[in-house]
């Protein structure tokens, strides 16, 4: 389910971000933007995505894959710094906007149960307190949202339309959809 970004203004859901690039733990832009922001991290998978190389960094984009990284959630008091924070790293200018690198939209992410992370993946979030097990829930979802294997509802970035034109055509698509610095050229 994909649905565009309704403003993020004043009343707009407080949603988790799901992250897949140099925002996950270990990465450059954790620390930068997210040390003190967050009340809690959790892997997560992007289903219906597929993940491409980029200069420096990764773009996904709408694919039959999955898009593994973190679900994130704002720590209190501090949800509107990180969204425009996040925002700005991301290029992001508004919803269709000709000079966006990336689409800020309303995904559904999967959380696997714990002790069920594959190699490579952390089996606990980052910080241990009140926000580890936080995740908002809108009116009507179901109480299992937020438990492993149940859907969430979560901001994700996107490569915009014409990124996602160049990437489909002439991009190099990460094998099994995990981005991880360090990687040889190619995607290996």
């Amino acid at each position: 389910m994909t649905t565009s970004d309704p403003g993020g203004g004043p009343g707009a859901a407080e949603l988790p971000f799901f992250v897949y690039g140099t925002l996950l733990p270990g990465e450059p832009n954790h620390d930068l933007f997210l040390r003190g922001r967050t009340a809690g991290e959790r892997p997560a998978v992007l289903p219906r995505a597929l993940l491409y190389e980029g200069p420096g960094y990764p773009y996904a984009i709408e694919g039959h894959g999955r898009v593994h990284g973190m679900l994130l959630v704002a720590a209190p008091g501090v949800y509107g710094e990180l969204l425009g924070l996040l925002d700005h790293l991301e290029e992001y200018l508004g919803p269709g906007h000709p000079r966006n690198l990336y689409e800020r939209v309303v995904r559904e992410v999967e959380l696997p149960a714990r002790g069920a992370a594959e190699p490579g993946e952390p089996l606990a979030p980052r910080e241990s307190g009140p926000g580890e097990h936080l995740v908002p829930r809108e009116a009507g979802e179901s109480a299992a949202a937020g438990q492993p294997g149940a859907p969430v509802r979560a901001w994700v970035y996107l490569a915009a339309t014409a990124v996602t034109r160049s990437l489909r055509t002439g991009g190099v698509l990460i094998p099994e959809g995990r981005w991880t610095t360090g990687r040889a050229p190619g995607g290996s």
